[in-house]
């Protein structure tokens, strides 16, 4: 009798610090005191914010066109300092100008000074080749063509009467992991101020700006009127994708 009671006083003690243990774990995660940064991204044409479908803009060949859809991957996001760099972990997002909760990527980090933000605008080529997968990755994002051809890691879609395809439609769909078509992008982004200091407790605000008539020119020549329809990995979308590798730059930081 005195062992079974024995036994069921282990038993009961044992559950008790457990449930302690796991109350402990969960407040030390709310209560958590790393630095917070958010990211913001701000699609634009000549400073002035994209509005789909409404808004007409020029290109820098006075081309006039408007856009009705933008997507574009932002990937394995980096903080990096002189003597540190700070990873976020599954680091996969896909920023859509239709869905403003997309425009933002905010997470905790550790404490310490960064001088820059870096990331990859694209699809880094292991997860264009690892089947069927979740969340911004979903093929259902319509965001992937087929397990060759892996992700489109940006697309632009809209109208233009310099357009010659059916009802002046343009579409650009940029993919390629691979070869001398990649079309990946390493992205470093320094901060305005050199070298910014993230504390415990503190919350940053980092707005990053990208100028979407960059798609058209920079290191080469786009024309609307001259191709306006680049749907498959090659070397148009290897131009186009040196071109808007150049689109983003850090606006300011608030803190």
């Amino acid at each position: 009798m005195m062992s079974k009671i024995s036994n069921l006083q282990c038993l009961l003690l044992c559950a008790g610090v457990l449930f302690l243990l796991s109350f402990s774990h969960k407040k030390a995660c709310v209560n958590s005191n790393l630095p917070t940064a958010k990211l913001i991204f701000i699609n634009t044409v000549k400073g002035n914010k994209i509005v789909l479908n409404d808004s007409i803009y020029t290109n820098p060949f006075n081309e006039t066109y408007s856009i009705s859809k933008l997507r574009y991957y932002i990937t394995n996001v980096s903080l990096q300092g002189k003597d540190n760099i700070f990873k976020e972990q599954n680091s996969y997002h896909l920023i859509d100008q239709s869905e403003d909760e997309t425009q933002s990527i905010t997470f905790s980090l550790q404490s310490g000074i960064y001088s820059s933000v870096n990331f990859l605008l694209g699809v880094d080529s292991l997860h264009n080749v690892s089947g069927a997968q979740t969340y911004d990755l979903d093929p259902a994002k319509d965001m992937f063509w087929t397990w060759n051809s892996g992700y489109v890691m940006a697309k632009m879609e809209g109208n233009s009467p310099d357009s010659k395809l059916v009802n002046h439609k343009f579409e650009f769909h940029i993919g390629g992991f691979s070869g001398p078509y990649n079309v990946l992008k390493e992205i470093r982004l320094s901060f305005p101020d050199k070298q910014i200091s993230f504390n415990n407790g503190k919350s940053y605000t980092i707005i990053i700006n990208a100028d979407i008539n960059t798609w058209w020119q920079h290191s080469h020549d786009i024309k609307i009127s001259e191709d306006a329809n680049v749907t498959s990995p090659g070397i148009n979308a290897k131009n186009i994708s040196d071109n808007y590798a150049n689109m983003f730059h850090i606006e300011k930081v608030m803190r």
